[in-house]
């Protein structure tokens, strides 16, 4: 029997998701991310999960579309790392929020639409990635999110989010200071609550279509999943 946390998962809305706040306080709080991703694991999740789907496949060039990729720093950061080992990767980007997209480097391609019914043909790209999104989603939307991934990419599916612990919620609180955005003084410790346990994902990704799954802990309550198709 799977032993979960007992930190019970509490979903509360995000206020960023509802785009609950200025033009200049949601520029805040995507700033406030992007640094979080810099500093604190987000960024060296994704790349590591890239390595590692490289090494299995022995692909050095790989197509990947970050759903809720927002200005896609994340994907982009990736890229910028993995050129210095001779892994190209392509990015394009998917976000429900056309206001998200925005602030793109350009150059990338951007696409709005649903992450539940991605609007792409059976194997569009090698890769699909999220980060920081599928604690947004009830468990039942987590499957049809990844069966949507698994129909779309060529590979892998690859979901970079938090894991939920009491620790974690601590250390989000400490990090007040760091916040710009009152968004995100809200939406960081709602996503701590709302995110999964390991076991929890494990136990989700079962009733997904997935060949295989790997999945570990990373740098300060993240985890790193690979959904093999």
């Amino acid at each position: 029997m799977t032993v979960y946390s007992v930190m019970k998962r509490v979903v509360i809305p995000e206020l960023l998701d509802s785009d609950s706040g200025t033009p200049a306080e949601i520029a805040a709080s995507l700033s406030d991310l992007r640094r979080i991703n810099q500093w604190f694991g987000g960024v060296a999740t994704t790349q590591s999960m890239v390595q590692y789907v490289a090494e299995k496949v022995g692909a050095r060039s790989f197509s990947l579309l970050e759903v809720a990729g927002g200005a896609g720093d994340v994907p982009q950061a990736v890229r910028e790392r993995l050129k210095r080992s001779g892994v190209q990767v392509q990015v394009s980007l998917l976000d429900r929020a056309t206001s998200h997209l925005r602030n793109r480097n350009n150059g990338t391609h951007a696409v709005t639409g649903d992450a539940l019914a991605l609007p792409f043909a059976n194997a569009s790209f090698d890769l699909v990635s999220c980060c920081l999104f599928a604690h947004h989603l009830a468990p039942e939307e987590v499957v049809r999110f990844v069966d949507e991934g698994l129909r779309v990419c060529r590979s892998a599916v690859l979901i970079n989010d938090l894991v939920r612990h009491p620790a974690h919620l601590a250390l989000v609180y400490g990090g007040w200071p760091l916040y710009r955005s009152r968004l995100t003084q809200h939406d960081a410790p709602a996503s701590v609550r709302g995110a999964y346990t390991l076991d929890e994902m494990r136990d989700v990704l079962r009733q997904t279509r997935a060949r295989g799954v790997m999945a570990g802990r990373r740098f300060l309550f993240r985890m790193g999943v690979v959904v093999w198709k």
